[in-house]
């Protein structure tokens, strides 16, 4: 089990580094002048050009710059903004010259929107999820089963952002059925935190279970017609043991997968959700540095979300091992 894991640690960490470098050549060693772009177009003089571009030692050679960048995650930098110098402490990720912020503060900022979003979206899209798939499954064939998922067809074939506008007008302030999206932190009020995210937790939730659904109901189709299924009711087990103790586990193992992925690809930020309801989470801090073109904002979202997700997947396959052993001798 231990090699299993450090086997699975070191292709983590590889992924990582690669993504690293990918995203810093993106960034500053195209064809483009990041100096110039971060500075914009209207207020930027000259001596502020010079300024960006020491601070982020574009006159240096590039293996020194990504060193530089490198380094900084781990132990911070130094930067100077209109003769101040601030330490940006590690882990670094740059600093912003549009909000005249660390980068790491700002998703630091952003982050708990984000994940209080995602979690409460993943409780509602697994449990309804794997639950309609699994009833489905176990009545295979009957009207309950295809009338369960011809809805799930139905709903996922709209697309989600039209689902959430249409909710977010007629049913928050055409008709205010549900609570309008709004951000309280927990600490502060509790009560106003659970109402502001009730409505995009139920969007999310609602439109994605079906995907779920689909996926447990084929994985549990399949789980249910193997021999050891068929052997466990042979000896007398009750359906409901037999499905939900025995075939469950090996169904949900490509449930894990995609659980696992989309939960990573929501905390980089989910774009749409936080746009349409106000939540100034990750997704709506990505949408303000593509208009403003805040490159270190932008390299640090890209970098923040690809380490979420090669995490999510290291994650998956210790699920993996937990669930199906045989997975560790592979």
């Amino acid at each position: 089990m231990l090699y299993f894991v450090a086997r699975r640690l070191v292709s983590a960490l590889s992924v990582v580094l690669a993504t690293l470098i990918a995203t810093f050549a993106l960034f500053f060693i195209a064809p483009t002048d990041p100096a110039a772009a971060i500075c914009g177009e209207r207020n930027c003089t000259q001596q502020r050009y010079e300024e960006i571009t020491k601070n982020l030692h574009l006159d240096r050679p590039k293996v020194e710059q990504f060193a530089d960048y490198t380094i900084g995650i781990f132990v911070g930098r130094d930067f100077t903004t209109s003769g101040v110098t601030q330490h940006c402490a590690a882990p670094c990720l740059g600093f912003s010259f549009k909000n005249d912020r660390p980068v790491t503060e700002l998703i630091g900022s952003r982050f708990p929107v984000t994940l209080s979003l995602v979690l409460g979206y993943a409780v509602l899209v697994l449990t309804i999820g794997v639950f309609v798939g699994s009833m489905a499954a176990k009545r295979r064939g009957s009207l309950g089963d295809r009338a369960l998922m011809t809805s799930t067809l139905v709903v996922s074939s709209v697309p989600y952002y039209i689902v959430a506008l249409m909710v977010a007008l007629y049913l928050t302030i055409v008709y205010p059925i549900l609570p309008r999206g709004e951000w309280t932190p927990p600490s502060e009020n509790f009560g106003k935190f659970i109402a502001g995210l009730l409505t995009p937790w139920l969007v999310l939730g609602v439109y994605n279970c079906t995907s779920y659904a689909r996926y447990s109901r084929g994985s549990m189709v399949e789980t249910l017609s193997e021999d050891y299924i068929r052997t466990a009711r042979a000896k007398g087990l009750s359906d409901r043991v037999v499905t939900y103790k025995h075939a469950l586990r090996s169904g949900l193992i490509p449930v894990v997968t995609i659980f696992g992925l989309d939960i990573a690809g929501s905390l980089g930020g989910a774009i749409f959700t936080e746009r349409i309801f106000d939540l100034p989470g990750l997704g709506q801090l990505v949408l303000d540095s593509l208009n403003n073109y805040d490159l270190p904002v932008i390299m640090g979202t890209v970098l923040v979300a690809s380490v979420i997700i090669v995490a999510m997947n290291f994650l998956v396959d210790i699920g993996y091992s937990l669930i199906d052993p045989r997975v560790r001798l592979s």
